[in-house]
């Protein structure tokens, strides 16, 4: 007797934002992640758009790892009639309280800033959820050990496995009617500063593999001379480097950086700044979970103890005032939203200061406008001149490029029926999509936004 199971592709197909899989099986109902839309307008607009398919009849959501990308549409899910647990392992689950807090936070605000700026078509302008939809619905967060399988039903059962890219991250393997479904999440770099290397799958059917940068090779540039020489410049110039970073990872990665070139006299003792207060409740993460991460316990305190930790807006706004040459470390990672805005406004039209990226840009962010050289960004209603020098370190991505994304399929022992690539833009995917065809022979798949893929077997 034949069995079908249906994919709902509901984001992060054709883009590397919105992760949503929904699999739809004959009694029973799984979402592997649960991610908001960030870019380009068009898929912003998803965010406010009904679910495709009834919050009410899915069982369980999994996910993957704590991202905004992976996690933050989840409010909106309750909102609209989910009421089941919400899976994922102990770090994961911190990480996606502190995401979804601080999504509700800055929606409520910039909703309230826009009324009260009248930079809105909307009469009134209202947040996608607010902080009490964001409580309702950490309410639903149950922890999973890693490594360890779970019964869903009689014929589903899924594990966590860790895949390093951020603290608590895995990859989701589930077993559905005899059929093996990997879904990769995204995957780790095997040599990373901070995190383990991710582990790999042994056998898999059915395949959902993120391929951000599957048509790339992570340059070979030297972060530590990057940053020593950024330094240098900011302190001879007498100016600022703000460095928007992502909360979670890229920033501890960051700090570990200028604590170890600090220790080793790379880098002067110049005031460093660390204003993220979602970042903040991260590095808390970080020490509640040691075992996640290579740092001692110690080594970590010490760490934490080198920066200017910012904890209040009025000191934001000291810091600016601060005439010393000084490094300000501020989110967010793609200068979407956050306190990094607040730096840029007086930083990007001084030709002393230096913007320096360190991660991926999304298409259609202000990160990726100031990766472009666009002569202008819009901040707020506002245009303001790119002045400022802008400098970008590629080697601290998180994300596994082209030959780690090959190496983490090659201890596979069968062959899988289907790779389905998703989290890339269509460059990337294709690029991808060839090397696993010349590599291993396998059928690769390219699902396009909202398509349903029917699997019999």
């Amino acid at each position: 007797m034949s069995t079908t199971v249906k994919i709902h592709f509901l984001g992060a197909a054709g883009t590397v934002t919105g992760s949503k899989f929904l699999i739809e099986t004959p009694n029973y109902n799984i979402l592997i992640d649960c991610g908001m839309f960030q870019g380009l307008k068009k898929l912003r607009k998803l965010n406010w758009e009904p679910f495709p398919f009834p919050p009410e009849n899915i069982d369980l959501v999994l996910l993957t790892h704590g991202h905004l990308d992976h996690t933050a549409y989840l409010p909106k899910l309750v909102l609209q009639g989910y009421n089941n647990p919400v899976r994922a392992t102990a770090p994961t689950l911190a990480i996606a309280t502190i995401i979804i807090m601080d999504s509700a936070k800055i929606q409520e605000e910039y909703a309230e800033n826009a009324n009260e700026e009248g930079y809105t078509i909307h009469d009134p302008a209202l947040p996608i959820y607010n902080v009490e939809d964001a409580k309702r619905t950490i309410g639903y967060f149950e922890s999973a050990e890693i490594d360890t399988w779970y019964t869903a039903t009689k014929d589903i059962r899924y594990r966590f496995i860790m895949n390093g890219h951020i603290i608590g991250s895995t990859f989701i393997e589930l077993d559905i009617f005899g059929k093996r479904f990997v879904f990769s999440g995204d995957i780790g770099r095997k040599n990373d500063a901070l995190l383990e290397a991710p582990k790999k799958p042994e056998s898999a059917d059915f395949i959902f593999m993120e391929s951000t940068y599957g048509n790339k090779l992570h340059a070979e540039d030297d972060a530590d001379n990057i940053l020593i020489d950024a330094i240098k410049n900011t302190i001879q110039k007498r100016g600022n480097l703000i460095i928007p970073s992502f909360a979670v990872e890229r920033l501890q990665t960051l700090m570990y950086k200028l604590w170890q070139l600090y220790k080793k006299n790379l880098i002067p003792n110049i005031p460093i700044f660390v204003d993220s207060p979602m970042g903040n409740e991260v590095l808390e993460v970080f020490e509640a979970f040691s075992s996640w991460h290579k740092l001692s316990l110690s080594e970590y305190k010490a760490m934490k103890h080198h920066f200017n930790i910012i904890t209040s807006y009025r000191d934001t706004w000291n810091t600016i005032d601060d005439p010393r040459p000084k490094v300000v470390i501020a989110g967010s990672g793609m200068v979407t939203g956050g306190r990094v805005l607040t730096y840029l406004r007086y930083a990007l039209e001084e030709p002393e200061n230096t913007v320096l990226l360190v991660g991926y840009q999304a298409e259609g962010t202000r990160g990726r406008q100031l990766q472009e050289g666009q002569h202008e960004i819009k901040i707020a209603g506002k245009y303001y001149k790119v002045k400022a020098i802008v400098r970008q370190i590629e080697s601290l991505s998180a994300h596994a490029d082209q030959q780690e994304l090959l190496s983490w399929l090659s201890n596979i022992q069968n062959t899988p029926q289907k790779i389905f690539l998703i989290h890339g833009e269509e460059m990337a995917r294709d690029t991808l999509r060839v090397k696993i065809k010349d590599t291993y022979n396998w059928p690769v798949y390219l699902p396009h936004l909202n398509e349903v893929v029917n699997l019999k077997f």
